[in-house]
């Protein structure tokens, strides 16, 4: 007996609209479903996870998942939620971005698999490139009336919103686009079914529309939406202030990653460990419970953020993210401190007061260097002594014990950075240049 893909989908919280007539398919036979998304980066970031995770969750069901990277459409922009219109990439930056994409979503999706319901990516830039104008006429938009298309919320508000450009032609064709993707894979793959946002709905449904306007009302084609996710107060799920959460390390740190999930509030918690990892409902259950009995040892967010990193960065990161993560609170070392990369580094030590130190500065005595007007860690020599003698000052998370010890090039982290520490918490990191 294969899972049910529909049941999996609804207890996790990650079922929005479906088409009738989608569950009994999945019932009946293994699915081939397809999600899209568009190449506009070279990584995906954590507002895409959860469509990735239901193509990983219809795969772990016994169905077949195609990512569909929109090379073709991705030049055109698509006005589902947009006031305005995307800036057009070029062929080469389409393909680069697609290559990086496919190495993401190659942790979530088994695409090597002998098993008939091994995953695959496909471009519609491939099956688009070669198609003129006339052909698409003729293919396409006979089938599907200009007021149908009219009808769409996502076209009705860039109409009647306050967009200041409009609604080109080049968006206005963008269902077309997006439900010729459906027939071309519904008549080259035995695709039947797509996957996707919730803000799809209108551009998917067009699909199914034109499979059966072009090859008749028998044909089986669905389409099946999750719903947008939100945090608790309402706001967009995945922004922060310093803007998107990643899943490329080189734009979002794992120690960032991780924090991220780490600090979500006791509802978000609950729902994200439903949607963005794939522990079994008992498991789930049981946490929720765990969690809801000692909210302050914070159970949830422990265990989703190490799920969601290990899902995305692997084990060793995961490890670097939790050390580090101890540091402003846990005993750390010198040593530890070194085991940090850079940019780990200064994540970790983001908004504490930051100091530059000529490094010509070095081999003076610490009550000298931490003391000056462009050092200001103390305000006076005498608080730093009185504190040094309380044992409430550390260098690089070592006590210091004499305020006359020497700081030199030995004692800074990577070459340049001295950590001064007052007390518990107030941390000032100083750049050597």
């Amino acid at each position: 007996m294969m899972k049910n893909f529909i049941e999996e989908l609804k207890w996790r919280g990650m079922l929005a609209q479906i088409m009738p007539g989608a569950e009994e398919l999945l019932q009946k036979e293994m699915v081939t479903a397809y999600l899209g998304t568009d190449p506009t980066a070279d990584s995906l970031h954590i507002g895409h996870l959860c469509g990735i995770m239901m193509l990983r969750h219809l795969q772990h069901c016994g169905h077949k998942p195609i990512i569909l990277v929109g090379g073709a459409t991705g030049m055109i922009g698509d006005p589902s939620g947009k006031s305005q219109e995307r800036n057009l990439l070029d062929a080469e930056t389409l393909y680069h971005n697609q290559e990086c994409i496919k190495a993401q979503v190659s942790k979530f999706l088994d695409f090597n698999s002998n098993e008939p319901n091994a995953a695959e990516m496909v471009n519609n830039y491939d099956w688009m490139k070669d198609f003129t104008f006339l052909e698409f006429a003729r293919t396409v938009g006979k089938h599907i009336t200009v007021n149908y298309m009219m009808a769409k919320d996502s076209v009705q508000q860039r109409l009647n919103g306050t967009a200041r450009d409009g609604l080109s032609f080049t968006e206005f064709t963008y269902q077309l686009l997006q439900g010729y993707d459906f027939l071309h894979l519904y008549q080259t793959k035995n695709c039947k079914m797509q996957l996707g946002g919730n803000d799809q709905w209108g551009n998917m449904t067009t699909g199914t529309e034109l499979i059966r306007r072009t090859l008749g009302n028998d044909n089986e084609a669905y389409a099946l939406t999750c719903p947008l996710i939100t945090k608790a107060d309402g706001k967009k799920f995945g922004k922060t202030e310093s803007g998107n959460i990643w899943l490329d390390p080189a734009r979002t740190s794992p120690y960032k990653f991780y924090q991220f999930w780490l600090n979500v509030s006791d509802d978000d918690a609950e729902r994200y460990i439903k949607i963005f990892t794939s522990l079994d409902k008992p498991t789930i259950d049981a946490l929720i419970a765990e969690h809801q009995q000692d909210p302050g040892r914070r159970v949830l967010q422990k265990r989703l953020a190490e799920e969601v990193t290990i899902l995305v960065h692997g084990q060793e990161n995961l490890n670097t993210a939790i050390e580090a993560s101890s540091i402003l609170f846990g005993k750390s070392t010198k040593e530890g401190l070194e085991k940090l990369d850079e940019q780990t580094f200064l994540d970790v030590f983001e908004g504490v007061e930051t100091f530059t130190l000529p490094k010509d500065q070095l081999g003076q005595p610490a009550i000298e260097l931490l003391t000056r007007d462009d050092v200001k860690v103390f305000p006076s020599k005498g608080e730093m002594r009185k504190m040094v003698q309380g044992g409430g000052v550390s260098i690089n998370k070592e006590k210091l014990t004499d305020q006359n010890r020497p700081l030199t090039s030995d004692d800074l982290i990577g070459g340049k950075y001295l950590l001064a520490q007052k007390g518990k918490k107030n941390y000032y990191l100083i750049t050597v240049k």
